[in-house]
């Protein structure tokens, strides 16, 4: 038996390619792992030495399982017994383990400690804003930008392999006024590392980078290695796709996998031209190689995600194709608004359920992590277990937490948890000063009035002022629901740079996605009780697999789904706004990656796809129009041309369907239902 008997032809010739430069182009769904591992195999079997194959991935997982699979085909080619060990793959891993290896492998040549630690992002992180203190920039009497930014803008520097100050400009614009302060942050930073014989991730990169610029260590790096395979190339920066050129600059026993269509991490400054520029990097150009044949989906979903994709600018045009036919085209689903879409929803993953397929084969996936906010809500509500893939809870998420205890402790000012958070929100509010005030607002009568008569020390006054009318805002129980929340959330969006640094805008799109769904409730306590009603032991808890549940609904970020497949997939908010999202329009480029997005979440399904389009869409991410409720667009990426590739459907309000809030349904009766208990003998029967 040989690795090639379970292989179609456009795989088999790339397993079969010689020494030279190759690129594999594998579409989603083809078998790209497979290939792979028999390719490894295959040079084996040829004369390859194991010792001497690096094949580079990008997770741990992925490199365990490549390696994995070409040690099976080798275990079997080889005609080995099962007692003995198969064949061993030393140099397979990641990107960064790899370059940890090198680097203290040529410790004494390079200058560096062989024992050097590795500290993860967050240690990272604590060690900037150490940095920072002694560099006395905690002081500035600007907003200087929090540890957790300055290391994001030193690693997207450093993978980008751009200028600080273009970096700032297009990423960082209101951090470009602290150029200088940084460089001088950056070089500090660097300085305790180094004193401390640590390296952070980015370092990793970037001194093997710098190591290869020396020639004979490039030559003896290189020459350790027959065979260079890297997997999903269109995910490799700038920085990792120059060390590979740097380990063999004419291309001899270098294979790249990878796909453009699924090209989707440009925020973490993926280059998708290191793939598309890759045959031009040696002379002559290196062999491209297609694999089409996708063994996944069934074709009328390939076509329509065929013609998706085909509108994206520069790319590898190929065209997936399948032998697995179907009645069933994709289905456009138009929904009233998102809680339409989250009732849609949930109908139909119980639906498929009942009719054999698995809550754990469905899936519902999202552009980001708070647009399934009102979904959580309604599978909560019914009882639908589910797992959360890609980012924390909506509800569980750290501002939005701020957000309620904001609405609970006014509503609650006996209720220190929420006040102890609320107040050290305040920059200059430590937990000693937050004490203090709690304990006396126990002791007061009038704690509302202790609150607001309250003068905090110098160092909180300025943000106190701020906190102290937000909180003015939504202590009167008479005042109008939701209006009253506007004030305080525009007080807690100001602190979300310095509280939450880079991720400030998201939050703030997350804090309006709340305070939409707080309107969709008639007073404060109606919707706070609702929320406290899904307690963490509840079939929603999101502690991985829901306890005592053998089933469970998945939803994910498409980030997150990538590499992933369902039987049925349901995707949300298929509309422009969202996807693109407005965030990412800036240029024809971030247009091009979001609509790859949309191409990833499509190819993740196996026999049904649903893509959700809701006609109105709280645009909380066009600024100019102010956050509000908008009739909304569908996606240009599926524009009219493409409906006959997809079901159009409109569902209809179910017979006997709940009114919405708001609907007259007349009046009520007048009810005694205390005479009615006393009646009955104080029981219900």
């Amino acid at each position: 038996m040989t690795t090639l008997d379970t292989l179609d032809p456009e795989q088999c010739a790339a397993v079969e390619h010689g020494d030279s430069p190759l690129l594999v182009v594998a579409g989603a769904g083809s078998g790209k792992t497979t290939m792979l591992a028999a390719r490894l195999a295959r040079l084996v079997l040829q004369g390859a030495d194991p010792q001497r194959i690096l094949m580079l991935s990008f997770s741990r997982r992925a490199a365990s399982e490549l390696a994995h699979r070409a040690a099976g085909l080798l275990h079997r080619a080889l005609g080995s017994s099962p007692s003995m060990p198969p064949p061993q793959l030393p140099w397979c891993g990641t990107f960064h383990s790899i370059a940890a290896r090198l680097l203290r492998e040529h410790a004494q040549v390079l200058g560096l400690d062989a024992d050097f630690s590795v500290v993860d992002r967050a240690d990272a992180q604590e060690l900037m804003g150490l940095v920072r203190t002694r560099s006395g920039l905690h002081d500035a009497a600007r907003r200087f930008p929090l540890a957790p930014t300055a290391l994001a803008i030193l690693s997207r520097t450093v993978n980008s392999a751009q200028p600080l100050a273009q970096v700032l400009a297009q990423h960082y614009p209101w951090c470009a006024q602290w150029q200088t302060e940084l460089r001088r942050l950056f070089a500090a930073y660097t300085d305790a590392k180094q004193a401390q014989r640590v390296f952070d991730y980015d370092d990793l990169l970037l001194y093997w980078h710098q190591a290869l610029q020396e020639p004979l260590v490039a030559r003896a790096m290189g020459s350790r290695f027959t065979h260079v395979l890297v997997d999903e190339y269109q995910d490799t920066n700038r920085l990792q796709a120059e060390i590979l050129l740097a380990l063999e600059p004419e291309g001899r026993g270098v294979t790249v996998v990878g796909d453009d269509a699924q090209a989707i991490y440009g925020f973490r400054a993926a280059e998708v031209g290191n793939l598309l520029d890759f045959p031009q990097a040696f002379v002559p150009p290196a062999r491209v190689r297609l694999l089409q044949r996708n063994y996944r989906s069934t074709q009328p979903l390939l076509a329509a995600a065929n013609a998706v994709i085909a509108q994206t600018g520069r790319r590898f045009a190929k065209t997936l194709w399948s032998q697995r036919p179907s009645s069933h085209k994709p289905q456009l689903v138009q929904v009233d608004d998102e809680a339409a879409q989250a009732t849609w929803v949930a109908d139909t993953v119980l639906r498929q359920r009942e009719q054999g397929t698995r809550l754990t084969q469905q899936a519902v996936l999202f552009r980001s992590a708070q647009h399934s906010a009102s979904l959580e809500l309604e599978l909560a509500r019914r009882c639908i277990p589910f797992v959360k893939f890609g980012g924390l809870r909506f509800l569980e998420a750290a501002h939005i937490k701020d957000a309620l205890s904001l609405l609970r402790w006014t509503h609650n000012l006996r209720c220190r948890l929420a006040g102890f958070r609320v107040l050290k929100l305040a920059s200059g509010m430590g937990p000693g000063t937050a004490m203090r005030l709690l304990d006396a607002m126990d002791a007061s009568a009038d704690p509302a009035a202790l609150l607001l008569a309250w003068r905090p020390p110098a160092r909180a006054a300025l943000d106190w002022a701020g906190l102290r009318d937000a909180l003015q805002s939504l202590l009167p129980r008479d005042a109008p629901w939701p209006g009253q929340i506007a004030p305080a959330f525009l007080w807690l969006r100001a602190q979300l740079p310095r509280l939450y640094g880079t991720d400030a805008a998201v939050r703030a799109i997350d804090l309006a996605q709340l305070e939409r769904l707080a309107a969709g409730h008639r007073s404060r306590e109606r919707f706070l009780t609702e929320l406290a009603l899904d307690p963490p032991e509840a079939c929603s808890d999101e502690a991985g697999p829901p306890q005592r549940d053998e089933d469970y609904l998945i939803l994910s970020t498409i980030h997150s789904a990538k590499g992933r497949e369902w039987h049925s997939v349901h995707v949300l908010n298929v509309v422009d706004g969202c996807m693109p999202s407005d965030l990412a329009t800036g240029s024809a480029a971030e247009i091009d990656e979001e609509r790859r997005l949309l191409y990833v979440a499509m190819t993740r399904a196996r026999e049904r796809l649903h893509l959700l389009v809701p006609q109105r869409f709280y645009a909380t991410e066009q600024r100019a129009l102010g956050g509000r409720h908008l009739y909304a667009a569908r996606s240009r990426f599926i524009p009219a041309e493409l409906e006959p590739l997809f079901e159009l459907v409109a569902p209809c309000a179910p017979e006997g369907g709940e009114t919405h809030a708001g609907v007259d349904a007349g009046p009520l009766p007048q009810l005694d239902l205390a005479a009615r208990l006393r009646a009955r003998g104080g029981l219900l029967r």
